[in-house]
C-alpha cells in the first residue's frame, strides 16, 4: 500500500516521495492509520523495520494540519542582561535512551518535515547545553531528548511540557533497563493527561505492559513479528571457547569469515577497549563506542563505521542501541548478554532492508546458562560451529566427561563440563621445558618439618626464629 493511501498528504507526502519511498513497511501499514486518527498506540517491532517513520510521518501530518491555523510563536531576539528568555511550550516530545538514537530520530523528523514549518531540536548529555537552550528559546515544536538531559533543562526552566500534544517513547524497554523509570515518571507527570501517547519497543516485557496500562488510554496494539524473534535472514552460530581464548578466536573469525561491516558487542566499557587494543595489535583496524567516549569521539567513530573502509566497531549494548547503520554483515556476541532480550536487539543490527546477515556467539563455559536463556526466549536451537580451533578441545572434554556434553545436530559438543584432562588449546602457549610438570599454583603447602599427617618428622625439631628466642 502506498503512503498516499494511508492518509498522508501535502508536504509530508512530498518529502516521502522525494526520498523515493513508495511502499509502506508492515509496521507503517499498521501504525500510521491509528496514529493519524489521534489514538494511543503500543508497537512491538524489531529495529530496522521502519519503526521511526511509523511514528514520525503521522505525527508530522497531524502537527502540520493543526499548525496551519495556529499562531506561530515569534523567534526570540534575546532578553535584557540578567533576565531569562521564556521558552515557548513544546508540542511533541520524543524520548530515546541514547544520544545516537536521539540524533537519528531528529534526522528522520527533519527529513520528513523539511517542507513544513515545524521546528525540531534535540537534547542529550555529553555536550554543552548552550545550543540546546538557544533552540528552545527560539521555539521548538518537536523535541527529541534523552530523559536525563530533558529533566535537567526542565529543572532550569528551559523546557515547558504543559502543552505537549504527542508523547512518544521509543525503545521503551531499553530505557527501563537503563534505570530511567523514575525520570520517565516525572516527565510523563508534567505532560497533559489529554495527550496522545505512542510507545514503541523491540520487546514487550511485563514491566512495559504495566506502564502502557498506566500511561496510555485504550491503545491500539501492533506486533509486526512475534516478540523476541530474531531476524529470519540472520544465520546464527555458537562458538564454544574458553573465555581466555576469546581474543584469539575473534582474530581467527575476522580473518576467515569474509566479514564486511562488523559489529562486536562487549559487556563493559573496559572490555570494549581491551578488545580494540587486541585487534589493533593483531593488525585489524578497530574502534570502540561506549559511554566513556565524548560525543565528538562517538560521532567520528560512527562516521568511520559508515564509510567505505569501516573499522571493526566494538560497542556496549547501551551505546549501540537503536543505531541505524545499513550494510552490517556480521554481529559478534563476544560476551553473551545476561538479559536474553538484549540478544534480539544485538542481532537486529544486521539483515536490514531485505539483506542477509550472520551472528556469532562466543560462549564460554560459564555462559552456557545465558545461551539456554536466549534459546528459550527466541524458541531457536542455535547450531554449534565445530570448524574452529577450539572445537577439538571441547570434543575431547565432552568425551572425558563420559559424553555428558550436550551436542546439537551432530555438529559438536555444547561446551565443557569441567577442565578434566583436555588437550591444550591450539592457541595456548607451550610450557617451558620438555618435561614441565603440572603447575603447583594454588596448592596448599605443608609447613617445613611436618609430615603430611601433621606430626613432626623423626629426629627433627621445629625451627625457632631468632626473634622468638
Amino acid at each position: 500500500m502506498s503512503f498516499s493511501e494511508l492518509g498522508l498528504s501535502g508536504p509530508v507526502l512530498k518529502a516521502v516521495e522525494a526520498k523515493g519511498y513508495d511502499i509502506a513497511t508492515p509496521i507503517q501499514l499498521q501504525a500510521i492509520p491509528p496514529v493519524l486518527a489521534g489514538g494511543d498506540l503500543v508497537g512491538c517491532a524489531q529495529t530496522g523495520t521502519g519503526k521511526t517513520a511509523a511514528f514520525a510521518l503521522p505525527t508530522l501530518e497531524r502537527l502540520h494540519a493543526s499548525d496551519i491555523d495556529r499562531p506561530r510563536a515569534p523567534r526570540s531576539s534575546g532578553a535584557p542582561r540578567g533576565q531569562r528568555v521564556k521558552c515557548p511550550p513544546i508540542r511533541c516530545l520524543v524520548l530515546a535512551p541514547t544520544r545516537e538514537l536521539a540524533a537519528q530520530i531528529l534526522a528522520s523528523f527533519q527529513k520528513y518535515g523539511k517542507f513544513t514549518k515545524l521546528r525540531c531540536a534535540v537534547a542529550f548529555g555529553g555536550v554543552g547545553q548552550g545550543p540546546q537552550v538557544r533552540a528552545l528559546q527560539q521555539g521548538v515544536d518537536i523535541m527529541i531528548a534523552t530523559p536525563g538531559r530533558l529533566l535537567d533543562l526542565k529543572n532550569q526552566g528551559y523546557v515547558d511540557l504543559s502543552q505537549v500534544e504527542v508523547l512518544i517513547l521509543d525503545e521503551a524497554d531499553q530505557m527501563l533497563d537503563m534505570g530511567f523509570l523514575p525520570d520517565l515518571r516525572r516527565i510523563v507527570g508534567a505532560t497533559p493527561t489529554t495527550r496522545q501517547t505512542l510507545m514503541f519497543s523491540a520487546t514487550m516485557p511485563p514491566a512495559i505492559e504495566e506502564l502502557a496500562a498506566q500511561w496510555l488510554r485504550d491503545p491500539a496494539r501492533i506486533d509486526v513479528v512475534p516478540q523476541s524473534t530474531p531476524a529470519e535472514r540472520v544465520e546464527q552460530r555458537v562458538y564454544f571457547v574458553e573465555s581466555r581464548n576469546k581474543p584469539r578466536l575473534l582474530t581467527h573469525y575476522l580473518n576467515t569469515s569474509g566479514c564486511g561491516r562488523t559489529l562486536v558487542f562487549a559487556r563493559t566499557k573496559h572490555g570494549a577497549d581491551k578488545i580494540v587494543k587486541h585487534l589493533e595489535q593483531s593488525g585489524i583496524r578497530a574502534a570502540a563506542i561506549h559511554g566513556n567516549k565524548s560525543q565528538g569521539a562517538r560521532t567520528r567513530t560512527l562516521e568511520q563505521f559508515r564509510s567505505q573502509r569501516p573499522p571493526v566497531l566494538v560497542a556496549t549494548d547501551i551505546a549501540a542501541r537503536g543505531l541505524d547503520i545499513n550494510g552490517v554483515t556480521h554481529v559478534i556476541n563476544y560476551e553473551l548478554p545476561e538479559v536474553p532480550e538484549t540478544y534480539v536487539h544485538r542481532i537486529g543490527r544486521t539483515a536490514r532492508a531485505g539483506a542477509s546477515g550472520a551472528a556469532a556467539l562466543f560462549c564460554g563455559g560459564e555462559e552456557r546458562g545465558h545461551l539456554r536463556s536466549i534459546e528459550r526466549l527466541t524458541r531457536t536451537k542455535i547450531d554449534v560451529e565445530a570448524n574452529h580451533p577450539e572445537a577439538a578441545v571441547f570434543a575431547k572434554e565432552a568425551a572425558s566427561a563420559g559424553g555428558s556434553g550436550r551436542s546439537r545436530s551432530g555438529k559438536g559438543p555444547a561446551g565443557p563440563k569441567g577442565t578434566g584432562n583436555a588437550k591444550p588449546s591450539p592457541w595456548r602457549g607451550k610450557k617451558k621445558g620438555a618435561n614441565a610438570g603440572p603447575s603447583s599454583f594454588g596448592k596448599k603447602r605443608r609447613p617445613f618439618g611436618k609430615k603430611p599427617g601433621g606430626a613432626p618428622s623423626a629426629g627433627k625439631k621445629p625451627v625457632a626464629h631468632a626473634a622468638a628466642k
